[in-house]
């Protein structure tokens, strides 16, 4: 553990802030999040950080309190009027660091925890924090968490370390375009495409008890994974999704349904790299690549091809904006505007049930290089994303990297582990060295 003791001369450079008064509607992404919840159910992720030295939990806390008043819409509570929710300042005290649990992603109950929305924890080198999606997606809360572990080094003495890319200043004033609704802005296409209707292939499995969640890591080089890319004509989010395609695909054939059904992936989309917008909330947009085994069977290298090809056809500008707008037309309708918070619930949570979640066999997001301000490298190792537990049976993968280390993070709440196998041999077979860390016993 690094021994030197926090500085403090920052503290007296950090301007007395007046509590805020201001409070936010959910944006179009975040009004889903907070009706899907259920008891042993929230939509909650984790994205975290190993350092290069032991973490200091007091520390750690001191940096969380100096640096969470920057991102008003982190520092909040939701709350629930008679037709919208939306989030309010939340001046409690905390969020209170804490040491890791063996279960991430647990539901997180919208009056437990002084009303925070977020968690942070620490174990050995590690630091973690957990989001409810109703305040933001992956970039917004890696700008957070960033922006704590930069203010975390510079505490233990580290002045070095610049603001930059997912580092704010804490010092200043939040832009008005990161706290907006961003959807809205830009959901201005002239026709709403249709959504994906027919069901697809449902992973069958065991359920696990209450509050477990299996993690199973995979840790490998970029280069290597680069390289085997290139091979197959493909980049590396395309090849990760033909590779799990592939494994979803071996899972069906191995159950031996009476009859098949399509495996397509869930995927989010960072629309910031479309329209130019500095939103810290959510601002993604879901594209479903898939195949259809009932047309034959497709060899490995036909679900790459198939992959390449969806995504230069769909992931562009045009048509995304045209499924923000399909998104955003509900919401514009005045008769849904008036009809009261319960009944949106009840609506909602069938028709995501019963639609939305059957319109993919398992989730994949790419957060993909990230890089860091000069003078904040030296101290990391490498990142990891867990994209929480699954509404349904099912698992997710969640991808990010760093310098040459690539990391793989599957979540699943059932006990069997055959589409992560698949997907691991896959990558062995195609000359690929995975690392494998897990949380199971």
């Amino acid at each position: 553990m690094n021994s030197t003791r926090p500085t403090t001369h920052r503290d007296n450079s950090i301007k007395e802030k007046a509590p805020r008064k201001e409070w936010y509607k959910l944006d179009l992404s975040a009004i889903v999040y907070p009706t899907l919840q259920r008891k042993d159910f929230s939509s909650v992720y984790r994205l975290s950080v190993l350092l290069k030295e032991e973490i200091n939990p007091q520390v750690l806390q001191q940096a969380v309190d100096m640096t969470l008043p920057r991102f008003p819409t982190y520092k909040a509570a939701i709350r629930k009027g008679l037709f919208w929710r939306y989030l309010e300042p939340n001046n409690r005290p905390g969020p209170f660091v804490q040491e890791d649990v063996q279960n991430p992603c647990q539901p997180m109950y919208f009056k437990a925890n002084n009303r925070y929305l977020i968690r942070f924890y620490y174990y050995g080198n590690r630091i973690a924090l957990e989001a409810h999606h109703s305040l933001g997606d992956g970039t917004g809360c890696m700008c957070v968490l960033m922006t704590v572990v930069a203010t975390y080094l510079r505490l233990l003495g580290h002045e070095e370390i610049q603001n930059g890319g997912f580092v704010m200043d804490i010092n200043e004033e939040p832009d008005k375009e990161e706290l907006e609704d961003a959807y809205m802005k830009y959901a201005n296409a002239k026709v709403c495409p249709p959504r994906p209707g027919e069901k697809t292939y449902r992973v069958r499995g065991t359920r696990e008890p209450f509050y477990t969640l299996n993690i199973i890591d995979g840790i490998m080089s970029v280069s290597e994974v680069m390289a085997v890319s290139k091979k197959y004509h493909a980049t590396i989010t395309e090849y990760f999704n033909a590779v799990l395609l592939y494994a979803l695909l071996q899972k069906q054939e191995d159950e031996k349904h009476y009859k098949l059904r399509p495996v397509r992936v869930a995927m989010p989309v960072n629309l910031r790299r479309f329209f130019p917008s500095k939103t810290l909330r959510n601002f993604i947009s879901m594209i479903y690549p898939g195949i259809d085994p009932r047309l034959g069977d497709y060899s490995f290298e036909e679900i790459v091809v198939q992959v390449h090809n969806y995504m230069r056809y769909y992931v562009n500008e045009k048509f995304l904006r045209g499924d923000i707008t399909t998104n955003a037309a509900t919401q514009r309708n005045p008769f849904i505007r008036v009809v009261p918070l319960f009944i949106k619930d009840f609506v909602v949570k069938k028709f995501y049930a019963k639609v939305q979640d059957q319109n993919s066999s398992a989730g994949l997001t790419n957060m993909g290089a990230l890089r860091l301000p000069e003078g904040m490298e030296p101290y990391i190792e490498r990142f990891d994303i867990c994209m929480g537990q699954p509404f349904s049976n099912r698992t997710n993968c969640a991808i990010v990297s760093f310098g040459d280390v690539l990391t793989i993070n599957f979540a699943s709440s059932i006990v069997e582990t055959d589409v992560e196998r698949y997907f691991f041999r896959k990558l062995v077979q195609d000359g690929i060295h995975v690392k494998i860390e897990s949380n199971r016993i």
